[in-house]
C-alpha cells in the first residue's frame, strides 16, 4: 500500500471519527472503501444497446440480399 495524505473539512473529520468508533473500523478502511466506491461505479461503462436478432429462414449472403432487392424492385416496375 502506498501513503496518502488527505485534508478533510472539520465536519468530516467529526464524521469519520463517528462512523470509525461506531464500527469498529480504522478511518483508513473507511476512506478506502468510500474511494472504492466511487470509482467502482464511475468505471462501469455505459451500456450500449445492441440491437435485437431474429432469423429469416433464409440465410442469404449480401450479395444474394442485393439480387433479391433487385428482382423485388424489376418486379414492381414491370407491374406499373
Amino acid at each position: 500500500m502506498m501513503k496518502t495524505t488527505v485534508y478533510l473539512p472539520e465536519e468530516l473529520e467529526v464524521r469519520l471519527n463517528a462512523e470509525s468508533s461506531a464500527t469498529g473500523m480504522s478511518r483508513a478502511e473507511l476512506i478506502r472503501r468510500g474511494i472504492a466506491m466511487i470509482l467502482d461505479d464511475a468505471e462501469q461503462p455505459e451500456r450500449i444497446r445492441t440491437l435485437p436478432d431474429f432469423d429469416s429462414g433464409r440465410p442469404l449472403t449480401p450479395e444474394a440480399m442485393d439480387d433479391a432487392v433487385h428482382e423485388r424492385i424489376k418486379e414492381r416496375a414491370a407491374r406499373r
